[in-house]
Formats: structure tokens, C-alpha cells, sequence
């Protein structure tokens, strides 16, 4: 959910900014509004600085920089010379060009040399080799094909040239890795010009008033400290108001959410914070986003592995930037997946359904097969059925929290298709599940359909034309049933991408099986090696499809028809 906020509005004398933006830092709860980019040339010169250390911290934990890039390209060069006077090998070089003699240098294929050239033209074979020849021709004229540049160095002054820029890369990508050791001490000194960046923008962004005598400053701070604040607001040198914060003030967002739900709020921090009239998508977006993480995955042992690395990095066992602080977001998603894994039958690419070691009971458990009487898998349509449930829940969102922002008139369009679609699913399950006369279904449906059909198409935009509210709403039903149904056939991925992981590490095992024989001995290697590599691919491949996709679905399907913009400003107190 999204905490509440207090507006403060401080006036002071123009002369305290500094010692007031202190104290507000000391304090650490309170986003003052400020500049969003460099506005003196001091901000500027400490943006620029902080982006370069970044730059620099960024080059340091990659291993590779300009320098680097350079001498690689030396090393590079000096192999080209290397394999462009092998040839030639080693001679005398100071002493033949001493001789004086006109020396042409020549390189053809086998094929293209003619042997009585030697006949005709002083010429001395150097080198056959690989299909070619190297041979040179001494005299003023030279008129045989082939020629190329003299050798600029001999072999061994080549291969001294290629050794010494092979130690240059490799002392300085010694370098590189010695100063990794000096990334955190880094990234603080960087954290502490990002702090002192921000008061100084904060302090820039006061509003100067009576010829700058005074400054007004507005900011934002939760509720729940007004009563903190405000007994270390009257210390200050300066008049303060307080205010209940308003949407049309734009405040800073802050959620406040249970432990499990505050795993998920960086993925609601990718699309984007809520303004601060919106909902806080990150309640829904967490169970769903777990369990199609899971159905993409759909595989027991893939999940068991998850769990097992999530903990590995909370210990400190693994240290990987990229899952710094999610290790326990990568457990809870390993457990889900080992879950889901269960009831679909799968570990490790093996159809435990077939196996005869698994209990009866849990096989009893399983969704698994098609439904009864059609050639539909069961686990297609439950992906479905998750979609229909996943975009009914965000209608009613929508239309319950429009109706709080934007009023009861400006969204009987949105109930108006909430009745319907609902009214027709609800209709749908009696006539199946209940003994409900038809003819007492058939009246609830019409009920359902009429009152629908005023809210679409008469009475969507109320006090507007009534034609022009048909025509709209016409337009209006193109547009949703069409996006509707690709909205909920979008939801099959869950079930695609979960059987083609099943498939794929199924199709390992048989390879490693086949590898194996009947009466293995050395077999046993590349048995294990085929599963480790097979399995050890298709989980990242598992990993990063059942990540991406859930992504999708949530902030295209589900966002969309719940109506969340995600254009909020993220609450970023000024501290020390």
C-alpha cells in the first residue's frame, strides 16, 4: 500500500539554507523538493565527478576499460606482424639491406607459380607452405605477380614484439583485477558525493522571496512522524506549515507492504511508482507474478535448485553482484517452482506421473493430462483460467478505484463492461454447476446484458449527445473484445514455455541414456557431463523466459486493464 504524507512548507532567512538543509538531512525522513539536474557550475563539476567514478567503479568490477581496449589492439597488431613475416623467418637484416640490392618480395598460390621463372629472373624460393609460396626476386624491373611489401622485422624481433604486448595486457588486467579489491571504499566515496549532490540541489531549489532575504522550501514526509517532526521542526530557524498531502501535489511514494510483498516492490519499481491517488499494484503483482514464474518454470528440481542457491546467497556462499539482496526473492521463487513443479509432474525433465516410485497419493494430485472428454491439456486450460481471473481482478480494480479518484460519472463505461463480463461468467458457471431453471438463467442474462449495454453505450459519457455516446461505444466494444481475447490467449505462454522446458531437459536425459548403453563403464563421463550441461543450459534459459514473460503479462495485460499508470516519483529523503 502506499503510505500517507504530510506536505511541509518551511520559510526561513535566505542566509540559514545551508544550516536548515543540514538539519533536514540529519533528520533522514524528509523528500525535499529539488532540482532534477545541475543548475551552478559547483552541482555540475560534482555531477560530472560522480560520473566518472561510476564509469570508472563500472570498468574496475568488469575487468576492462580504454587502456585495456588499447593494448589488446596492440596485442593484435603485433600478431598480424607475426604471421606476416613467419615466412621469411629469420636473416640478417642489416647486413642484406647493407648489400644494396634491389629485393622484391612476392607470395602466390601453388598453383599460380610457373617454374621457369627461376629460368628467367633471378629468383630464390623462401617457403611452400599450406597451398602457398614465398620466394624473392632480386633485379632494378620485376614484373611477376604476387608482389607484396618487404618483411618490416624479422621473426624473432616480430615474436619479441608480440611477447612484449602479451605481458603488457596481462600485467595490466592484473592491474585491473588488484584494484577490485577497492570497489566498496569506491562506491562509498561515490554514495557520499550522491548525498552531498543532493543537498546541494535541495538547497538550490528553495524559492527565494523578498529580493532573496528569504527562501521557501516545500517537502514531503510520512504521516507517521508528524508528531517527530514536529517537535524538531520548532527547533529550527524557520515558520513551518503542515498539510495533509494532496495528489494534485504530486508527493513523493512510499509503499509500505508485509515482508512477502516487499520482495516484489523492485518489480513495481521497474514499470514505475504509483502516483499518489493510484493503488499500489505490488499486493496482486506478487502472488501472480510468483505463480507464473512458476508455471513457466514447471519443473521440481529446477526449483529445488533455485531454493538451494536463494540461500547460498543470503549465507555469503555466493557472490554475485546481479542477486546482491535478492537471494531471498530467488528462494521464495525456487519453492513456488518446486511446488508447481509437484502438481505438474516434472523434475528434472522426468514425468514423475510415470515414474513408480511416486506415491499414489501425490500422482492423485497431479494436474496432468487432458481434460475429460476434449483434447485439451489441463494444464493449457488452467493457464487460461489463471488469465481470466488475473484480468477480471484488474477490471474491478479499475473500476473501483477510478470510481475513488475520478467519480461514479466518469466510469459507468468501465462498470458498465465489469457487469457484463463478470454477469456473463457468473451466468455461465450456474447454468453449468447449478439446477437453476433456464428459463430463470435466461432472464438473469438479459438483466445482466441490458443493464450493460445502457452503461456502454447510452450513458458512458454522461451529459454528451446520445449518439455520439452509441458511436463511442460501439468503437468501444471493437476495441475491448478484441483486446480482451488476446489479452487472455496471451496467458498460454504459462503453460508453452513450462512444457517446452519439460521437454527440452526430457530430451537431455534420453541423450545422456543413449551415451550410457545397456553395460556403462567409461560411459558414466559423459553421461553426468551431458545431464550438467543439458540441465545446467535449460535452467538458465528456464530462468530468464520464466522471468521476462510474467513481466509481460503483468505490466502489459494486467496493468492495462487495471488502469495503473506508474508515473509517480519515487520517496527519496535527503540524509547524511
Amino acid at each position: 500500500m502506499i503510505e500517507q504524507m504530510s506536505k511541509y512548507s518551511f520559510i526561513l532567512l535566505g542566509k540559514d539554507r545551508e544550516d536548515f538543509i543540514a538539519s533536514l538531512s540529519a533528520l533522514g525522513v524528509v523528500d525535499i523538493t529539488r532540482s532534477s539536474k545541475p543548475c551552478d557550475e559547483r552541482s555540475a563539476a560534482l555531477l560530472a565527478e560522480i560520473s566518472d567514478e561510476k564509469k570508472r567503479a563500472e570498468q574496475i568490477r568488469a575487468g576492462r576499460d580504454e587502456k585495456l581496449t588499447a593494448l589488446r589492439a596492440q596485442e593484435k597488431e603485433a600478431q598480424a606482424v607475426v604471421k606476416a613475416v613467419a615466412p621469411w623467418g629469420d636473416y640478417d637484416r642489416e647486413k642484406l639491406l647493407s648489400l644494396g640490392l634491389p629485393l622484391h618480395y612476392h607470395c602466390l598460390r601453388e598453383k599460380q607459380f610457373k617454374a621457369e621463372w627461376a629460368s628467367e629472373v633471378p629468383l630464390q624460393m623462401i617457403r611452400r607452405e599450406g597451398g602457398f609460396c614465398w620466394f624473392v626476386v632480386i633485379g632494378e624491373t620485376d614484373t611477376l605477380p604476387g608482389q607484396i611489401p618487404a618483411p618490416a622485422m624479422t621473426l624473432t624481433q616480430a615474436q619479441a614484439a608480440l611477447d612484449a604486448a602479451q605481458a603488457a595486457v596481462r600485467d595490466y588486467q592484473a592491474e585491473l583485477e588488484a584494484k577490485k579489491t577497492e570497489l566498496p571504499a569506491r562506491e562509498e566515496q561515490i554514495a557520499a558525493k550522491e548525498r552531498e549532490l543532493a543537498l546541494m540541489l535541495a538547497s538550490i531549489a528553495g524559492k527565494e522571496e523578498a529580493e532573496g532575504q528569504l527562501a521557501v522550501y516545500v517537502g514531503f514526509a510520512p504521516s507517521a512522524e508528524d508528531a517527530t517532526l514536529a517537535q524538531a521542526f520548532d527547533a529550527l530557524p524557520c515558520v513551518w506549515l503542515r498539510e495533509k498531502a494532496e495528489e494534485s501535489d504530486n508527493p513523493p511514494i512510499k509503499l509500505r507492504n508485509n515482508r512477502f510483498a516487499k520482495l516484489f516492490e523492485p518489480l513495481t519499481g521497474m514499470y514505475g511508482m504509483p502516483v499518489y491517488g493510484e493503488f499500489d499494484p505490488t499486493p496482486v503483482l506478487a502472488p501472480f507474478f510468483l505463480l507464473f514464474f512458476a508455471m513457466c518454470m514447471g519443473d521440481a528440481g529446477y526449483g529445488l535448485v533455485l531454493m538451494l542457491f536463494g540461500i547460498a546467497v543470503n549465507k555469503g556462499w555466493v557472490k554475485i553482484d546481479m542477486f546482491k539482496n535478492i537471494g531471498t526473492l530467488i528462494s521464495v521463487l525456487g519453492c513456488a517452482t518446486l511446488l508447481v513443479g509437484l502438481l505438474f509432474g516434472t523434475a528434472f525433465g522426468v514425468n514423475l506421473h510415470e515414474l513408480d516410485a511416486t506415491p499414489q497419493w501425490l500422482k492423485d494430485l497431479m494436474i496432468t493430462g487432458n481434460v475429460p472428454g476434449t483434447s485439451y491439456s489441463k494444464q493449457m486450460v488452467l493457464a487460461l483460467g489463471i488469465g481470466v481471473v488475473h484480468i477480471c481482478l484488474a477490471m474491478v480494480i479499475k473500476a473501483v478505484l477510478y470510481t475513488k479518484r475520478f467519480g461514479f460519472a466518469k466510469t459507468i463505461n468501465t462498470w458498465g463492461w465489469l457487469i457484463l463480463i463478470l454477469g456473463a461468467l457468473g451466468t455461465a458457471a450456474l447454468s453449468m454447476f447449478s439446477s437453476l431453471d433456464p428459463e430463470v438463467l435466461k432472464w438473469i442474462f438479459i438483466g445482466i446484458g441490458g443493464v450493460s449495454a445502457l452503461a456502454i453505450f447510452i450513458f458512458n459519457t454522461p451529459g454528451r449527445n446520445p449518439l455520439t455516446n452509441i458511436g463511442a461505444g460501439l468503437w468501444d466494444t471493437y476495441q475491448t473484445t478484441t483486446g480482451l481475447l488476446g489479452d487472455v490467449l496471451s496467458y498460454i505462454r504459462l503453460y508453452a514455455l513450462g512444457l517446452a522446458g519439460g521437454m527440452l531437459g526430457g530430451a537431455f536425459n534420453d541423450l545422456g541414456l543413449m551415451v550410457l548403453g545397456d553395460s556403462p563403464t567409461w560411459q558414466w563421463l559423459p553421461f553426468v557431463l551431458i545431464l550438467l550441461f543439458g540441465h545446467v543450459l535449460n535452467l538458465l534459459m528456464s530462468c530468464l523466459g520464466a522471468f521476462v514473460h510474467p513481466l509481460r503479462l503483468t505490466f502489459v495485460e494486467y496493468f492495462k486493464n487495471a488502469g495503473y499508470e506508474g508515473k509517480g516519483v519515487k520517496y527519496n529523503p535527503i540524509k547524511y
